[in-house]
């Protein structure tokens, strides 16, 4: 709950501090002496959206600072916990906002975005505007008012994961249908050059070898000449050849071995070059005997090059790396097969993603009716206690998958209401006058509040429009409600103000060119002096005093 809130520089306010208790604190005070300035100062440290003009004028900053008691708040302790902020059993909301513009936000000392503030807000308090039968008019704040009373958050959760896995894929579904007219001619492309390539069937070295044979048959002439003429040099010639030489040399060497035998060695090097010659000269006779001048041959692989080349040209690669491009475009025609196969894959995953939404929403839908037909009973109860005695009040909802699929569900709503004997049900805001609009609206804001996890409950003028017994019938659901939950309620209605557990009273006062906005606590005899001007007006008699009295006692 909230334990106390420091205010300085803000709007008209100089400096003010209030402690706040359990039950109902009623805050009162003539108008347009700035009674919702706690409570806009409070919407700051919620993560409202700050503006310099509410720097009081001719100074630097205003400053708000909130404490909240978080022994029975475990929404909020947990909150803090997930995002490392906790700090005890209390909870310190502070922010900053220069003449600048600049705003500062902190929870529990540390620097954090508004943002953070606005989240972690949610479990501290739950305020209701003056205008709040005026959103009451809206169908997604109706829808949402249900939702809250209803308590399937889980379910909502639910339903927005699933709504959101179908709409990403359903997205994707679409970009790859709308891409598909480009991808199918690419894919053609690919299928012409992949069936041209798999024509060549190039081997994977192929092209150096065939290179290799190439320049073999181009040149057998001139290998052939030249390799006669090796081996005449080796063996063939009568007059001088080399075999015919080593062995002249090996014979003296052995001669030389017999005198010296250093020349031992010298003979077995001599020996093995002989080796060398023989086995050389035995290579290229068989060579030559293998040696084909094959014209065709020739001409086929003049044919199988050029196309080589051609087709290396085509796709602006080497002749040796066209084999590894036509592998490149092979995986490449495979990933637009495997993407005709994900299409059909992701739209039966859309399909799916799309029934598991139908299937959340049905869920959904069903516990919305559930606590509609309780809150149907508990409004027109309600509307009973507040002078409408022949008021009923109906929860349409109506589910259309086809057309109203969202991330709340299928579901739209519409509040029906009939004030008078006879009157059919027609829509809130056709039927209901604006004192019955405001009674409606309070009294589904102090049931749905009863459900609300937040500790903390702030009504701003929610009585506007009520008077007479109807505002005494207020004053009492209020206070019954603030025997469970803190409420805090800012109202000129004395019958409202008379059933608080305590009273506050704002006050303004200008001096010296200067107004100032101060609250203080009431005792109960400045309660009773509150009560009768709230009565009677600027003039307060015994009579006044006397009826003041009478609110406390039977509050």
């Amino acid at each position: 709950m909230l334990a106390h809130i420091t205010i300085q520089n803000f709007a008209i306010v100089k400096a003010l501090e209030l402690d706040f208790h359990k039950g109902m604190t009623t805050i009162t005070g003539e108008t347009g002496a700035g009674k919702s300035i706690a409570i806009d100062a409070l919407g700051l440290c919620l993560g409202d959206r700050s503006d310099p003009s509410m720097v009081r004028p001719g100074e630097e900053k205003a400053e708000i600072v909130a404490l909240f008691n978080l022994q029975n708040n475990p929404a909020a302790r947990r909150w803090l916990e997930d995002n490392e902020l906790v700090d005890g059993d209390e909870c310190i909301l502070r922010r900053i906002i220069t003449k600048e513009g600049r705003s500062r936000a902190f929870i529990n000392g540390s620097p954090v975005p508004a943002s953070q503030q606005k989240s972690l807000g949610q479990h501290l308090i739950n305020i209701h505007g003056q205008h709040a039968h005026q959103l009451l008019m809206r169908n997604d704040y109706q829808l949402t008012l249900l939702d809250q009373y209803s308590g399937h958050q889980n379910l909502l959760h639910t339903m927005r994961q699933r709504y959101q896995a179908w709409r990403a894929a359903r997205n994707e579904l679409k970009q790859l249908e709308k891409n598909k007219d480009a991808f199918e001619a690419q894919k053609q492309l690919l299928e012409y050059q992949v069936n041209e390539l798999n024509e060549l069937a190039l081997g994977e070295n192929e092209y150096p070898e065939l290179e290799e044979e190439h320049r073999r048959l181009s040149n057998c002439g001139d290998i052939a000449i030249c390799s006669q003429s090796v081996l005449q040099a080796l063996t063939e010639d009568d007059n001088n050849n080399a075999m015919s030489l080593l062995q002249f040399a090996q014979h003296k060497l052995a001669e030389l071995a017999a005198m010296d035998s250093r020349f031992s060695e010298l003979t077995q090097m001599l020996d093995e070059a002989y080796i060398q010659v023989q086995e050389t000269t035995h290579e290229i006779s068989s060579y030559m005997d293998r040696l084909d001048m094959d014209p065709s041959r020739l001409s086929y692989l003049d044919e199988r090059m050029a196309t080589i080349l051609r087709l290396s040209r085509k796709h602006q690669v080497a002749p040796d790396a066209l084999f590894a491009a036509h592998q490149a475009l092979v995986a490449e025609l495979e990933t637009f097969t495997s993407s005709d196969e994900k299409v059909e894959q992701l739209s039966a995953d859309v399909d799916a993603k799309y029934q598991s939404c139908l299937l959340a929403a049905e869920k959904l839908s069903k516990s919305r009716k559930r606590y509609a037909k309780e809150l149907d009973k508990l409004i027109s109860s309600s509307m009973h206690e507040l002078s409408m005695e022949h008021g009923k009040f109906h929860i349409a909802l109506e589910s259309s998958p086809d057309n109203n699929l969202s991330p709340l569900g299928v579901d739209s709503i519409e509040l029906l209401v009939s004030t008078n004997p006879g009157q059919p049900m027609q829509a809130l805001g056709k039927v209901a006058s604006g004192g019955e609009l405001s009674r409606i609206s309070l009294a589904i804001q102090v049931i749905t509040a009863q459900k609300v996890d937040t500790p903390s409950l702030i009504f701003d003028e929610v009585d506007v429009g009520i008077s007479g017994p109807t505002a005494a019938i207020v004053g009492r659901l209020l206070r019954k409600l603030g025997e469970s939950t803190q409420v805090m309620c800012v109202t000129h209605l004395p019958q409202v103000a008379g059933c608080g557990h305590q009273q506050m009273f704002v006050t303004k006062t200008s001096n010296k060119g200067n107004t100032t906005t101060s609250m203080v606590p009431l005792d109960v005899s400045s309660r009773v002096q509150e009560l009768a001007r709230l009565l009677g007006g600027s003039e307060i008699t015994e009579h006044t005093l006397a009826n003041a009295r009478e609110l406390l006692i039977a509050a």
